[in-house]
């Protein structure tokens, strides 16, 4: 191991929709969290781990941080001021191609002005801008933000999508972070399970397959995961909060939820590598989002 081995946790802080799952996954080159053009794709903290000659890197994507509405809503924001105290860095990831906003400067005055870990200002979608100047009209909003301390010239513009610039971001990170040993074995990428990636990546289908009065409402549990030598059989229910959106889930005559499942049942297939048995319910849990006990039992609690 090279004697100035650098590891460290980074925490990945922005407002919804700004790209950090899509950010991860490019700079581990595979899908760890699933990633959607809807708002609270990402509900909980998910670690990815980025292992180098130089270093290992901890990244801590979290939910987009946005004013709580309801009881869920103050749980992802919980998630994502956790994964602040533990960090030794924070990426603090705006959407380049348009001028700060209230969310931002909201993040700024509850987040990062609350803590004295060091903030990497991440420019993303700059793939999305044509002209180059507006870039910097852009960039210079972020940097008005009244942040303690300022954000300094150390700014990286980057595409998530593309992977632009991806290199110069983790080669930032690398000088940032404090020499260390190694946390994880290099091979080892995420700690989530196979049981929370199925969870994932059924939501993932019933937010790209579904519309607007949907995704917010719907939560995913595994109720039972058999792992075979040649088969895993996978049980889980899906729960909505109204009796209409059980209907729009099931579709006429089950073509909804046969479509989610076979979506859901072939990736899987391809990160288990073998033959995967997906069997989907529906259930109404009215205003689970508002229940401590419903949120508790559906794994949306903080320690």
């Amino acid at each position: 191991m090279n004697k100035n081995f650098k590891s460290g946790f980074v925490a990945i802080i922005g407002r919804p929709n700004v790209g950090k799952s899509t950010l991860l996954n490019q700079i581990l080159g595979q899908k760890i969290v699933i990633a959607t053009d809807k708002a609270q794709t990402t509900r909980k903290r998910i670690k990815g781990i980025l292992t180098t000659d130089e270093g290992q890197i901890i990244f801590v994507d979290t939910p987009g941080v946005h004013k709580p509405l309801n009881k869920l809503g103050q749980f992802l924001l919980d998630e994502a001021k956790i994964a602040v105290p533990d960090a030794d860095l924070i990426l603090f990831l705006v959407d380049g191609s348009e001028p700060a906003g209230k969310g931002d400067k909201w993040i700024v005055e509850n987040i990062l002005n609350k803590t004295k870990t060091p903030v990497l200002l991440v420019l993303n979608k700059i793939d999305i801008i044509k002209d180059p100047e507006k870039i910097d009209i852009n960039l210079e909003t972020y940097k008005n933000l009244p942040t303690v301390p300022p954000f300094d010239n150390s700014t990286i513009q980057l595409s998530a999508k593309t992977g632009k610039n991806k290199d110069a971001l983790i080669e930032n990170i690398m000088k940032i972070l404090p020499e260390g040993e190694m946390l994880y074995p290099e091979d080892v990428v995420t700690e989530e399970t196979m049981r929370s990636i199925a969870q994932e990546i059924i939501r993932e289908k019933i937010l790209i397959n579904t519309k607007e009065e949907i995704p917010h409402s719907v939560a995913v549990l595994v109720e039972k995961y058999e792992e075979k030598d040649k088969i895993d059989k996978i049980y889980a229910t899906i729960y909505c909060e109204q009796k209409s959106q059980k209907g729009i889930l099931v579709g006429k005559g089950g073509s909804m939820i046969k479509i989610i499942g076979t979506q859901a049942r072939l990736e899987l297939e391809e990160i288990t590598q073998k033959k995967v048995y997906l069997e989907l319910n529906v259930k109404v849990e009215k205003d689970w989002r508002k229940n401590d006990k419903s949120l508790k039992n559906l794994g949306y609690e903080n320690p």
